[in-house]
C-alpha cells in the first residue's frame, strides 16, 4: 500500500509513465525513420531519378516504421497480416495531411514552405493512434506464439 502511495505521489502511475515512454519511443522512432528515409533517398538519388528514389525511400520508411513501432514502441511481434495492413496508416495520414495542408495554405497566411511542418505536428496524434491500433490489432504480443489463446 505504501508503494502505491509513493507511485501516486510521484510523477504518475506506472501505466501513465509507460504510456509517456511509449509516446517518447514513438517520437524517437519518427526521428530515426526520417533520418533513415532521407539517407536512403540521398543514396538512391545518386543513381536514380528523384521521384523513383523518393518512392523507394518512402516505402523503405514504411517498412522501418512498421518494424520499429511493432518491436520497440508497442513491444509486439511482427506479422505478415500487420505488415500488409500497416501502410493504410500512411494512406490515411497522407489524406488528412493533404487536407490540413490545403486548409492552412489556402485559408491562412501561413507560407506553403512552412505549412508541412505544422501539418506534421497536427497529424502526429492521429498517426500515433492509428499506428497503435494497427500494431496492437494485427500483431501478437511478444511471447505469444501463433495459435496461442493467451
Amino acid at each position: 500500500m505504501a508503494e502505491l502511495e509513493v507511485i501516486q505521489a510521484g510523477n504518475g502511475s506506472p501505466g501513465r509513465r509507460a504510456g509517456m515512454l511509449r509516446v517518447l519511443r514513438f517520437l524517437v522512432g519518427g526521428g530515426l525513420n526520417t533520418a533513415v528515409t532521407y539517407l536512403v533517398y540521398l543514396a538512391l538519388h545518386a543513381v536514380l531519378s528523384y521521384q523513383l528514389a523518393f518512392f523507394i525511400a518512402y516505402a523503405a520508411g514504411i517498412v522501418f516504421s512498421y518494424f520499429f513501432n511493432s518491436t520497440v514502441v508497442f513491444k509486439r511481434r511482427m506479422s505478415w497480416h500487420g505488415m500488409v495492413v500497416f501502410p493504410l496508416v500512411y494512406l490515411v495520414q497522407y489524406g488528412v495531411s493533404a487536407l490540413v495542408l490545403g486548409l492552412l495554405v489556402e485559408h491562412t497566411a501561413l507560407p506553403s514552405w512552412i505549412a508541412p511542418l505544422l501539418v506534421s505536428v497536427i497529424t502526429l496524434p492521429l498517426t500515433f493512434v492509428l499506428t497503435r491500433l494497427v500494431v496492437n490489432r494485427f500483431n501478437p504480443p511478444v511471447g505469444m506464439h501463433h495459435g496461442s489463446k493467451n
